[in-house]
C-alpha cells in the first residue's frame, strides 16, 4: 500500500511540474542583464537586421525549432528592416553558456543595436513575438 501511495504522489508531482513547465515555455520577457548584452555579427555570424533581429538559437534534433523556424522567418519577412539568424547551439557552446541558454529553441529578439529586449525559451507565440519586434523597433514602426 505504501509503494503505491509514493506511486501516486510522484505522479501527481511530475504532473504539477510538467504543466507550469508547458505553460511558462513560450513566453517573451526580460531577465535580469539582458539588456547590456550586446550581440554582433562577430558572435553570431550574421548581419544584424536594419531595424531588430529575430536570434534562434537550435539544435539539429529539435522538433519545435522547425515552427519557431517558419514562424520567426515570416515575421522577419513581413517588417522591412527585421533579419531572422539561426545559431546552432551545439555549434556554438560559448556563446549558448554566455547567455544561459538552456534549451532549444530560445528566441532572442534584438534591437537595431543588438541589444536583447527580450527572449523567449521553448515555441513563441508569433503574435507575442510581433509584441516584442514593435518595442524593439520603437515608435518608428
Amino acid at each position: 500500500m505504501t509503494g503505491l501511495m509514493v506511486c501516486v504522489v510522484v505522479l501527481a508531482v511530475a504532473g504539477v511540474f510538467g504543466l507550469l513547465h508547458t505553460r511558462r515555455g513560450g513566453r517573451l520577457k526580460v531577465r535580469g542583464r539582458d539588456g547590456e548584452v550586446r550581440l554582433g555579427e562577430d558572435l553570431l555570424g550574421a548581419e544584424l537586421g536594419e531595424r531588430a533581429t529575430l536570434v534562434q538559437f537550435s539544435s539539429a534534433f529539435c522538433q519545435p525549432c522547425r515552427a519557431t523556424r517558419r514562424i520567426l522567418a515570416d515575421i522577419a519577412g513581413m517588417v522591412d528592416g527585421v533579419t531572422h539568424v539561426e545559431v546552432d547551439a551545439e555549434a556554438h557552446l560559448e556563446l549558448v553558456r554566455s547567455l544561459h541558454i538552456l534549451r532549444t529553441p530560445t528566441v532572442l529578439v534584438l534591437d537595431a543595436d543588438g541589444r536583447i529586449v527580450r527572449r523567449a525559451s521553448g515555441q513563441p507565440r508569433k503574435a507575442d513575438v510581433i509584441a516584442a519586434l514593435g518595442e524593439a523597433v520603437g515608435p518608428a514602426a
